[in-house]
């Protein structure tokens, strides 16, 4: 029972400290078009495209010619 009562806490504080790992960001391109995405896309793939993932959990995919900037939120 001791354990149950000491392993909640541990738990809780564990998914908050993942939870703050992620940066919320705003890529925009170059045409004005904006992404605001759940983590912050720091690096490119090896085909030159930045991917990440936007607010609604849609898988985005695009060149990294065409990203203007990338702000965190």
């Amino acid at each position: 029972m001791k354990i149950k009562v000491t392993g909640l806490p541990l738990l809780i504080v564990a998914l908050l400290g993942l939870a703050g790992c992620a940066t919320p960001s705003v890529v925009t391109l170059q045409n004005g078009t904006q992404y605001l995405t759940k983590a912050l896309p720091t690096t490119t793939n090896k085909d030159g495209f930045y991917e990440f993932v936007d607010i609604a959990g849609k898988h985005i995919k695009v060149r990294a010619e065409d990203v203007s900037t990338i702000k965190a939120d």
